[in-house]
């Protein structure tokens, strides 16, 4: 799973040395991160569910032999689309390493710990994430961009061999798989990316730019119609009557529209403007990177204590604060020392968004729908993240950006600031989270509850003052 996450980003500190040496363009260098995403987003639901019927250990490995594979094949691209059509095969591994690691490690964990677990999870899905850009770094700094994909074969077939091990099957309930709902929201989410990343290029009002956009969104809103009468949708729509569930993806959403399209534009600007190596940029955002390997556990062991809402409003205030800073202190000959403690306030509020965010997203689901449950979040993100890249380089191309010093850093600061708005949105909208925090933290209390229940099951004569316990305990065990 850190393998997955890690090639969302990894390649961000390639994109200049990629562009040179394969002579790609502004447009191909974000369908070389898009690419990845979307592929990611349209199968991480049919794999999920494909994971329910099939055994969640089987297409878990699956899906580590297909991403092995698909790094290869872009490792060995030496044309901009063979990379694109690469990373799209990537995506389609990644899609179902993501959702089915965290049904497998949930469904493993004992209830009491499960917050724990959630949030080691959360803690390296971030790390991941967040390494992207100085694993590519260094990398590339040390070989060359290919290295950044040869580097997971080895890892790829090591991780196969392990998870035969270590890992026990699991199911779901068995559903059909919904083509057409998946053919849908894949066409439709292409559609918009598509349809906005060439805006700038062909003209807002051309038809290469305008049909694509409505029908993406025609698809969609027929993908909603679709879900809500489907015998077997791949995206419930009855999750979403759950207002932690429905709240923590709105909030996924936004979460990765401003961050990741700003670490798009933030991790050239060091490189293409300051004039710094892979290696340094990645040396450089270490700040960014370090912060959430110590602040997401953290967060995940607090969520029980303190309840999602504080620690994401938090965590999302936080990011917004960091995305105005760079945006106000962003120019060609910014030091070093004005950047970093912006940097280390995004990393702490990434640390506190992601595990919180996993929690909110199973707390009241059933074991059998955590695969479903975890996949629509992380479609939802992925799709938020694909868009925010394509929206925030339009604007930054529509204020005239370049990937060049003299053209870059004015029309980096409107797409920046963009970023911070959409997060400070995002740290709105999480104040709908449900209030409180959950009863698992204080261990006297669990305890006794856990010993009421166990007497009232023995008895098989709960009585009227024991069976709340029992609930409260349920109920809030993976909260």
């Amino acid at each position: 799973m850190f393998m997955a996450s890690l090639d969302n980003l990894v390649i961000t500190t390639a994109l200049p040395v990629m562009g040179a040496r394969l002579d790609a363009d502004l447009e191909e260098l974000q369908w070389f991160l898009n690419s990845f995403a979307l592929a990611f987003a349209t199968f991480l639901l049919p794999a999920a569910a494909l994971g329910d019927r099939l055994g969640r250990r089987s297409v878990f490995l699956a899906g580590i032999a297909v991403f092995t594979f698909a790094s290869a094949l872009t490792a060995l691209s030496t044309e901009p689309w063979m990379v694109i059509g690469a990373r799209a095969v990537q995506g389609v591994g990644a899609a179902a390493i993501m959702p089915l690691s965290l049904a497998l490690v949930a469904g493993a964990a004992p209830p009491h710990r499960r917050a724990q677990v959630i949030g080691v999870w959360g803690g390296v899905s971030g790390l991941g994430v967040a390494l992207g850009p100085l694993v590519g770094g260094a990398v590339i700094s040390g070989w060359s961009w290919q290295a950044i994909f040869w580097i997971n074969v080895p890892l790829g077939i090591a991780a196969l061999a392990l998870a035969r091990v270590a890992l026990a099957d699991s199911r779901g309930e068995r559903t059909r798989i919904d083509s057409v709902g998946v053919a849908l929201a894949g066409l439709g989410v292409l559609g918009l990316v598509f349809g906005i990343v060439r805006g700038n290029e062909a003209g807002w009002a051309s038809p290469e730019v305008a049909l694509p956009i409505l029908g993406g969104s025609a698809l969609i809103a027929g993908f909603v119609r679709w879900e809500a009468r489907a015998p077997a949708p791949v995206m419930p729509l009855s999750l979403f009557r759950d207002r932690s569930f429905s709240v923590a993806n709105a909030v996924g959403f936004a979460f990765s529209f401003g961050m990741f399209g700003a670490i798009f534009l933030l991790v050239q600007f060091l490189q293409v403007v300051q004039g710094r190596s892979a290696l340094e940029a990645g040396l450089m955002t270490m700040p960014w990177t370090l912060a959430p390997m110590f602040v997401a556990p953290a967060a995940g062991l607090l969520a029980p204590r303190v309840g999602t809402r504080a620690l994401m409003v938090a965590g999302l205030t936080a990011q917004s604060a960091a995305m105005a800073w760079i945006a106000a202190r962003l120019d060609e000959r910014v030091p070093y020392p004005e950047l970093a403690p912006a940097f280390v306030l995004a990393g702490i509020g990434m640390g506190l968004v992601f595990a919180p965010m996993a929690t909110a997203v199973l707390a009241r689901m059933p074991e059998r729908h955590h695969a479903t449950a975890s996949g629509v979040n992380s479609t939802i993100r992925e799709v938020g993240g694909a868009l925010g890249i394509a929206v925030l380089t339009a604007v930054f191309a529509a204020a005239g950006g370049a990937l060049a010093p003299a053209d870059y850093v004015d029309a980096a600061v409107p797409a920046v600031a963009t970023g911070a708005v959409v997060l400070g949105l995002a740290a709105a909208v999480a104040m709908l989270l449900p209030p409180g925090r959950s009863a698992a933290h204080d261990t006297s209390s669990r305890t006794r509850s856990t010993s009421t229940a166990m007497r009232a099951t023995s008895a098989s004569t709960p009585s009227k003052r024991s069976m709340p316990r029992m609930r409260s305990t349920n109920s809030t065990s993976t909260t």
